[in-house]
């Protein structure tokens, strides 16, 4: 017998014309926060600033999406509530409740996440060429990133989303890691089994080359792939390699992390599209030599080096890239308060220009949906052309 599913009432208890309207005490009201202004719309769905009544403070406010479910509540949405729940860091965005609004004609109601707010998010940031980065600001923001990772890391999450525009940050200069829609608790396979999870996940640009070989069985290592490709893109201020489809994200890792085969890899040539992509051959490792124009600290060429490394089981951690000599040395860590109190939240921006980011944005938005429904990626197309190559 099927179970009623709480948040959908049964045909014989949909409200009809002269009966009270349905509660539900364990779910708030939407109109406890007065709306303000839109701050985010793509295929994702839509994120409004909003302020709380009763605190006055203010909150960013998700819609739920409804669309592709005929019956129940999104089950990704589920997931993302149960680990932001448990997740409770400063380095990790705070859920403060799920709400719902009034249910309209046809019975339905639109839910929403409430998150605290956040004035940044770091893609935007790095696309202001008026904020100036020194080395201890890079430090600063990388070392609150790591602490984030080590955290869900160790409490045996994977994100499998790490991205610049997934990195939010307040106008006090503290880091929180964002979006969880993708994210996974992993557990030890059962006795003769590998663990079999999607490798359509992580956004194309960011993504490291075991998932788009295939691999199933993956672990804490794919985030670290994409904070190594953050890592660089704090210097560069774009994304380090910006492929078109999968064959030729592949294309551009191998001309910057080496060629990828068995002898820099052990074990590769086992993975499901190894044999079925023409890889590039004869390419040697430049990762430093490429980078070395933008970056002139010797120890964030080696942490990055180390981040980008092809083999995920040679990979380095969030527990050493954290505790690497880079930040240890001079100059120290800078509070980022100082810096970013001087510039308007990117969401206060003006509607042209924060429109203009939306668009440069949608690309990548659209790829993370698309992985969510587990339909085929599309090429992207009018990529920025700035790239280390």
């Amino acid at each position: 017998m099927a179970h009623p599913n709480p948040l959908r009432p049964s045909s014989d208890q949909q409200q009809q014309p002269n009966q009270p309207p349905l509660e539900f005490p364990y779910i708030g009201d939407v109109t406890q926060y007065d709306r303000i202004d839109k701050i985010g719309q793509g295929t994702f769905g839509e994120v409004f600033k909003a302020r709380c009544k009763k605190t006055n403070d203010y909150v960013a406010m998700k819609l739920i999406l409804m669309d592709q479910e005929k019956e129940g509540f999104p089950i990704t949405a589920l997931r993302e509530i149960k680990i932001l729940q448990e997740l409770r860091h400063d380095n990790i965005v705070r859920l403060i409740e799920v709400c719902r609004s009034a249910m309209d004609k046809s019975s339905k109601s639109k839910f929403y996440f409430i998150f605290e707010f956040c004035d940044h998010d770091l893609a935007g940031i790095l696309r202001n060429p008026n904020v100036k980065f020194s080395l201890g600001h890079i430090k600063s923001i990388m070392q609150q990133l790591l602490d984030g990772l080590y955290f869900i890391h160790k409490n045996h999450i994977i994100h499998r989303d790490i991205k610049s525009a997934n990195i939010l940050i307040t106008r006090n200069g503290v880091l929180k890691l964002a979006d969880f829609g993708l994210a996974k608790v992993i557990t030890p396979p059962k006795p003769n089994h590998v663990n079999r999870y999607t490798c359509r996940v992580v956004t194309l640009w960011y993504r490291p080359p075991e998932l788009l070989l295939g691999e199933r069985d993956y672990g804490p290592a794919i985030d670290m792939w994409g904070v190594g490709c953050i890592f660089a893109e704090m210097w560069i201020r774009s994304p380090i390699m910006q492929g078109t489809s999968e064959q030729h994200q592949l294309e551009l890792i191998s001309h910057l992390c080496g060629s990828i085969e068995p002898s820099v890899w052990p074990g590769v040539n086992r993975l499901p599209l190894y044999s079925k992509l023409k890889l590039p051959e004869n390419e040697r490792r430049k990762v430093q030599d490429r980078m070395k124009p933008y970056i002139q600290e010797p120890l964030a060429l080696d942490l990055i080096d180390r981040l980008l490394t092809l083999d995920p089981k040679q990979r380095i951690d969030a527990d050493n890239a954290v505790s690497s000599d880079f930040f240890y040395s001079d100059p120290p860590l800078a509070d980022l308060k100082p810096l970013l109190s001087k510039y308007p939240s990117m969401f206060e921006l003006k509607e042209v220009s924060r429109n203009n980011y939306n668009q440069q944005m949608a690309q990548q938005q659209q790829q993370q949906q698309q992985q969510r429904v587990r339909q085929q990626r599309p090429n992207v197309p009018n990529l920025p052309s700035e790239t280390i190559y």
